[in-house]
């Protein structure tokens, strides 16, 4: 397949241009948990486990960006923001299943338990 250019980026194959847009430590779960329900940024925050604020703002500006998710921002005081998922964002959802179950599938092979790994919250 050609090269394409895309944004002042050089890509050389649709796989690289979709994980250029979804992959990531991060850009998946967020996407992960948009597509079931709006939240608040403090809620997504709260439901991502060690993600800090600085990677939670820097991915939704780019999954915005790219059109994966939108932003509402209402007019109050204190200020509300919403974060939803797009039409376009829920394409990638069952990619982002794909993959999540084969990562599963591996954890399975390889003995990995994920209730042997996961710290309590306090």
């Amino acid at each position: 397949m050609p090269e394409f250019l895309y944004q002042n980026k050089l890509y050389y194959n649709p796989v690289e241009f979709a994980i250029d847009h979804i992959g990531g430590t991060w850009k998946m779960p967020i996407l992960w948990r948009l597509k079931d329900k709006t939240y608040r940024y403090g809620e997504l925050k709260k439901s991502i486990n060690h993600i800090s604020d600085k990677m939670l703002t820097t991915h939704l500006r780019q999954l915005e960006k790219d059109g994966l998710v939108h932003r509402k921002v209402y007019a109050v005081v204190p200020p509300k923001t919403e974060y939803s998922i797009t039409e376009k964002g829920k394409l990638a959802i069952p990619i982002v299943e794909a993959i999540r179950n084969f990562g599963l599938k591996l954890m399975e092979m390889e003995g990995i338990s994920m209730k042997d790994h996961v710290k309590k919250k306090k």
